[in-house]
C-alpha cells in the first residue's frame, strides 16, 4: 500500500510526516487548548512542597511553589503533563506570569516564608512578567531576599548571556536563583562559571534509589562537588526513600526535597484550619 493510501486510511493530513509525529503533535494541541482554558477561567493554582534541611526533618529551608492548573473535570494537573508543549509558547509566558503573582502574593501574605518559583528563561524578556515581578518586590521591602527563582538547566542554556546579565541584576536586589534539574541537561562549564546561581537542584534521576546504585553515587557526587566549588547550596530532588536519605546526608547534600518530606499539596500548612493540623 502507498504511503499516501495508508495517510488516507489513518486520517493524516498530507503535511504530516508518519502517524507518530501527528499523534504528538494532535496531543500537543490538546494540551495547550487545556492549559488555555484554565488560564482563561481562572483555574492556575500552586502546589506547595518543603525542602527541608539536610538531618533535621522539621527544619524547613523554603518551599517550592509549583504551577498546577484545572483541567474540565476539575482534576489538578501537575506541570510535568503540560510544561514542555507550552513552553516556546505565549501561553507558556502567561502560565510564568500566574504561577509569579500567585507567588509573590503568598510571600507577601506570610512574612517568615521563603518560596521558589519555577519561570522560564525566556520569560525574562516579557515584558508582563517583569512588571509582575518589579510591582511584588517593590510593594514589600522583605520578599525580594525570600523570594527565589526557579530556571531549568535546558532553559537556561536557551539564552545563557540574557540570563547572567538577569541574574546579576536581580541578585543585587536580594532575589537568590536556583538552577532546576541540574544534570538532565547540557549546561556548557563556560557558563555555570559565570552564572552564579545560589543553589543548585540535582535531577530526581540521579537521586531515586541512589543508596543501591553505584553509577549514581558517582554521579551524583560529581554533581555535588560541582555545587560545592561555586559556592552553591546543593538540593536533592525525588527524594523518596529514608535510605536514599541517609546516603545523602552522608555524603553532604544540604537539603533535601521529595515525597519522603512531603508531597505538593495546594493546602500547605498555612492555609489550614487548627483543626486540619492537628488531624495531620
Amino acid at each position: 500500500m502507498r504511503a499516501s493510501d495508508k495517510r488516507l486510511l489513518a486520517d493524516i493530513p498530507a503535511d504530516q510526516e508518519d502517524p507518530l509525529s501527528y499523534a504528538v503533535s494532535l496531543r500537543d494541541r490538546s494540551v495547550i487548548a487545556m492549559v488555555e482554558q484554565a488560564v482563561r477561567h481562572n483555574q492556575v493554582l500552586l502546589a506547595f512542597q518543603p525542602v527541608v534541611t539536610t538531618g533535621q526533618a522539621n527544619r524547613i529551608a523554603f518551599y517550592e511553589g509549583l504551577v498546577r492548573v484545572l483541567d474540565e473535570t476539575g482534576r489538578i494537573i501537575p506541570a510535568k503533563e503540560f510544561i514542555d508543549p507550552i513552553e516556546a509558547t505565549e501561553t507558556g509566558r502567561v502560565i510564568d506570569c500566574l504561577a509569579l503573582e500567585k507567588g509573590l502574593r503568598t510571600l507577601a501574605r506570610h512574612a517568615d516564608l521563603r518560596l521558589a518559583i519555577n519561570m522560564s528563561a525566556r520569560s525574562i524578556g516579557y515584558g508582563r512578567w517583569m512588571r509582575i515581578l518589579k510591582r511584588g518586590i517593590d510593594a514589600h521591602p522583605t520578599v525580594a531576599e525570600r523570594l527565589i527563582l526557579e530556571i531549568t538547566e535546558s532553559s537556561a542554556m536557551v539564552v545563557p548571556e540574557l540570563v547572567v546579565s538577569f541574574m546579576h541584576d536581580l541578585q543585587k536586589r536580594g532575589i537568590s536563583f536556583a538552577l532546576d534539574d541540574f544534570g538532565a541537561g547540557f549546561t556548557s562549564f563556560r557558563y555555570l562559571k559565570d552564572f552564579y546561581f545560589d543553589i543548585l537542584k540535582i535531577d530526581g534521576q540521579f537521586i531515586r534509589g541512589i543508596a543501591r546504585d553505584a553509577d549514581n553515587q558517582v554521579l551524583t557526587g560529581a554533581l555535588a562537588t560541582i555545587g560545592r566549588q561555586f559556592d552553591m547550596v546543593t538540593v536533592a530532588e525525588s527524594v523518596e526513600r529514608a535510605e536514599d536519605s541517609a546516603y545523602l546526608s552522608a555524603i553532604g547534600i544540604d537539603c533535601l526535597q521529595g515525597y519522603y518530606y512531603g508531597a505538593p499539596t495546594v493546602r500547605p500548612i498555612w492555609l489550614q484550619t487548627a483543626e486540619e493540623r492537628s488531624s495531620a
